[in-house]
């Protein structure tokens, strides 16, 4: 419909009086409305227009196309999804008064059906999805007062609880994004005035009276082994299996809550180890449960639960007026295999209490996260560890374990017991100063490894920026100690170790950030020649560099120490071979060092060979792409940036450096070849070492095929595996 209002003279002398007359008395404007009927015409227009073809106007162009918002559309009003079908979303108390949901006498399937569809719903919550659109889509959890049913009643209430355990984590670890947590209510409480004890006791009185009954089935099945004796008792038992693994979960997540002690760590590994045990129980029986009704017409599989108490429809006028996300939640086998999962990961985060020093902990975090854990599980590790949190290596202040591991990783002699340095009171407040600053950025990185690792590549990149400040003021502080150490009495060279250890941190998230591209498939297979190069010529070289120093310093200070005790003494002592603190990390980065220049070696010759498929050079520019790869090192002083017109003078093939696709292969062969021994020098290597060791070897043996003029006509390209590494692929000849 259109209008044309025509606005009186009238109307513009004398306006409206919106004051305190009465609106009743007041006089207003004659309005002529000249409605025109257009829709045929506008059905007639459209007939030439192809699906999903707009029409494009001087007055009505893309903008307005995007702005025009049809109301009652069901992909823009989110609440229009209710209106679709014939049947009606029923809250609560109008399922009851239906008859369509029952609060007593449920049959054991029903419960078991409804227990499973639940911890579904969870699971799909913690993947990122609405408590409206998952959890609280069954209406059992809306009013668990007023359930009969004792088994589902305690299960509802503790649901909840959980539910509530599972926010406080997350929203308190901060470490969520929006595609990783949603943690609104939409208004649901979540059952505040039941404490956890009476939770606990509600659901230990039906797994008590369930013991019992299953006592007495087991006694009729002795006497007489009846198909319905044994079917009760099978039901009995999966439903026996679901409370307590209810109970079991919700006791180790309150013993990993704020309240927690030093044993409950160990009562937390006993509940989970339950939980494991039952949990196999719950695989086994889920087929005993009631099914959902299938979608109409037959076969296929339904995206949401629709047993008897469950709506998906109910909560969908509480979303927001934004584009509603479809919501799938997970089957009840999947969401039992997540839960599998989730205690396993929980196992392995209550290990973290055992690191007590930093790095190991660092190390721990990264590794743990390369395992793209789920939120529930990040969030965990990082309130056991962050001291802001709670208690960490028994103090509270993370200043000193940052101190412990300056100490470990280089004992600076500022931080050493009889240093003189300490007497000087403008030492000890620089050195003091200086680790405070270090809180934040160093509690920014283990942060940040609790993020998803989409996430974390962009975090780096801005926490480089503060690690380049930490890195000149620990140059600073290096010359002004090194200075008062000259002038005492007992001269010790200072040797840069505060910006060695900042330094060495510094290349380490370089690295992560570079790395980082590979496994989040950001790279274009004709990028990775400089990206490979960056990380063999300038990053592993200077992370090796920092570690030979560091390696160097305790050595020496191990010795100086022994030379102070020996003296005075006449006895001849037996020198003993003195072992490399960083011996191993080095030799690892050596021959990661190798690995990456042999890949460089051969994208070089793939691309002479022409084996890489290039952009068109009308679309492409190289040292846009190389300044957008790098841009965040641009902050760094240390170490400096490696600018595009340098990279292109060491790598460019000018007449003195001519060499052919062979030599680069054979020359990358052999730094494969490099790396194998190396790796292969690493005693008890990890599994990481023999992932490293078997691509190395593996790319050893093609770059060697290549070398010999293997496939040299071929113009396919070659393919690169990631399945064995994240970031160092198995070269294959297509």
């Amino acid at each position: 419909m259109a209008d044309n209002t025509g606005d009186t003279d009238d109307e513009q002398k004398e306006p409206y009086n919106m004051g305190c007359d009465d609106l009743s008395n007041h006089w207003m404007p004659d309005v002529d409305y000249n409605w025109v009927e257009v829709t045929d015409e506008f059905f007639e227009c459209i007939k030439d227009l192809e699906l999903g073809e707009l029409l494009h106007d001087e007055m009505f162009g893309l903008f307005e196309a995007m702005s025009a918002i049809e109301m009652m559309d069901p992909k823009m009003d989110a609440g229009m999804l209710c209106n679709r079908g014939n049947k009606k979303a029923l809250s609560f108390d109008q399922a009851v008064q239906a008859g369509t949901l029952k609060l007593d006498d449920l049959t054991a399937p029903e419960q078991i059906g409804i227990i499973d569809s639940t911890l579904a719903c969870i699971v799909s919550w913690l993947e990122g999805h609405s408590l409206a659109q998952t959890v609280f889509t069954n209406l059992y959890l809306h009013k668990p007062y007023q359930i009969e049913d004792k088994p589902i009643k305690a299960f509802s209430i503790c649901i909840l609880k959980i539910v509530e355990i599972f926010k406080d984590f997350v929203n308190r670890a901060m470490v969520f994004e929006e595609e990783d947590f949603q943690p609104m209510a939409y208004g649901y409480r979540l059952v505040p005035d039941i404490s956890e004890a009476r939770a606990l006791g509600m659901l230990r009185e039906v797994e008590e009276e369930l013991h019992r009954r299953l006592k007495g089935t087991r006694a009729r099945m002795a006497e007489c082994r009846d198909a319905l004796t044994q079917r009760e008792h099978e039901d009995l038992l999966a439903l026996y299996s679901r409370i307590k693994f209810t109970r079991m979960l919700y006791q180790a997540l309150l013993a990993l809550g704020p309240k927690r002690e030093q044993s409950s760590l160990s009562d937390c590994q006993r509940f989970l180890a339950g939980c494991t045990e039952v949990l196999l129980i719950l695989q086994k029986t889920t087929y005993r449960g009631i099914k959902p009704e299938l979608p109409p017409g037959g076969g296929g599989k339904n995206d949401h639960p629709t047993i008897m108490g469950f709506d998906p429809l109910v909560n969908q006028r509480l979303l927001p007026p934004t584009f509603p996300r479809y919501t799938k939640i997970k089957s009840r086998d999947e969401a039992l295999e997540y839960f599998e999962e989730l205690l396993n990961r929980l196992k392995t985060v209550c290990k973290i209490t055992s690191y007590n020093s930093f790095h190991s902990a660092l190390d721990f975090f990264i590794e743990f996260s390369r395992q793209s854990p789920c939120i529930l599980s990040r969030s965990i590790l990082q309130l056991l560890y962050l001291p802001t949190c709670s208690k960490v290596l028994g103090t509270h202040n993370f200043v000193d374990v940052l101190r412990d591991a300056a100490k470990n990783f280089i004992s600076p002699p500022a931080l050493m017991p009889k240093s003189t340095l300490l007497n000087i009171p403008q030492a000890k407040e620089y050195v003091d100063t200086f680790l405070n600053h270090c809180v934040r950025p160093f509690g920014s990185l283990i942060q940040i490894c609790g993020h998803n690792r989409a996430r974390q590549r962009d975090k780096l990149a801005h926490l480089l920026e503060e690690f380049g400040n930490l890195q000149d003021e620990a140059e600073r502080m290096d010359a002004y100690l090194h200075s008062l150490s000259l002038n005492s009495d007992t001269p010790r060279p200072h040797l840069a170790c505060f910006g060695t250890w900042i330094l060495y941190h510094t290349l380490r998230i370089m690295i992560m950030y570079l790395l980082s591209g590979f496994e989040l498939e950001l790279y274009s297979v004709h990028e990775y020649h400089y990206i490979f190069w960056y990380l063999s010529e300038f990053l592993y070289g200077w992370l090796i560099s920092a570690l030979t120093r560091a390696d160097a310093f305790l050595l020496e200070q191990e010795v100086m120490v022994e030379s102070q005790k020996s003296r005075g003494s006449k006895k001849n002592k037996i020198k003993k071979k003195k072992n490399r603190p960083y011996g191993r990390e080095i030799t690892l980065n050596q021959a990661i060092q190798n690995m990456c220049g042999g890949y460089y070696r051969a994208m070089a010759g793939f691309q002479l060979d022409g084996k890489i498929s290039m952009p068109h050079p009308e679309f492409d520019s190289e040292k846009v792409r190389y300044e957008h790869r790098f841009g965040p090192f641009g902050s760094l002083l240390t170490p400096p940036p490696m600018q595009y017109s340098e990279f292109k003078e060491m790598t460019c093939l000018t007449p003195c450096k001519q060499t052919s696709s062979a030599n680069l292969y054979l020359t990358g062969c052999e730094q494969f070849h490099q790396a194998r021994s190396l790796l292969e020098m690493i005693t008890n290597p990890d599994q990481e070492v023999n992932n490293l060791l078997k691509i190395a070897k593996t790319n050893f043996v093609v770059l060697k095929l290549l070398a010999g003029g293997h496939k040299k006509d071929s113009t396919i390209p070659p393919d690169f595996d990631f399945s064995v590494h994240y970031h160092f692929p198995i070269i294959k000849l297509v």
